[in-house]
């Protein structure tokens, strides 16, 4: 059976199958993590069986909550599916709401809720290798540059989140971690 998401449909939210949504290009829920280590964030390169954005770099991760699931739960549950992180509970940080074509005909309208944890130098990071290629721990400002440098390697909504949301998201926490 396919994986079933909240998708709005004339303004209700209603069980969606997920490749249709981002085939149609339907407004749907989302949520996106990002773990700090100090003032590192942990990055995922997307796994190229991925069925959109294959081989990308994205923030820790990102999903659609099933349908009845809470976003928190979400993010806690897709933490441990795609990076094997468990012990974190991310903080929710921000909403937005963005549209993007991301690639073989499919657009991401996404109301995405968004969360942040820190963790501890310590933790244990298992990519499930269906998910994710590779992971890496980058500073946030090299990771402005970089994304700056080679716009093409990462996926549109971590250059969105970038680009007009860090302030809600990271807020004084990137400003205290820096600093430590």
């Amino acid at each position: 059976m396919s994986e079933l998401i909240q998708a709005w449909d004339n303004g209700i939210l209603v069980p969606t199958e997920k490749l249709a949504a981002h085939r149609d290009g339907r407004r749907h829920r989302a949520v996106s993590v990002f773990v700090f280590r100090g003032a590192e964030i942990l990055l995922q390169r997307r796994a190229l069986g991925q069925y959109h954005t294959p081989g990308l770099w994205a923030n820790t991760c990102c999903t659609h909550p099933g349908w009845g699931e809470e976003p928190a739960d979400c993010a806690v549950r897709r933490l441990n599916q795609e990076l094997g992180i468990t012990g974190l509970y991310p903080e929710y940080r921000h909403q937005l709401e963005y549209r993007a074509d991301v690639g073989g005909g499919m657009i991401e309208h996404e109301v995405v809720d968004v969360f942040l944890a820190h963790a501890r130098r310590d933790l244990q990071v298992t990519p499930n290798p269906d998910e994710v290629m590779e992971t890496r721990w980058t500073g946030y400002h090299d990771l402005l540059a970089e994304v700056a440098r080679h716009p093409e390697r990462f996926t549109p909504w971590l250059k969105i989140y970038l680009d007009g949301h860090a302030d809600q998201i990271f807020g004084p926490d990137l400003i205290m971690a820096s600093q430590r």
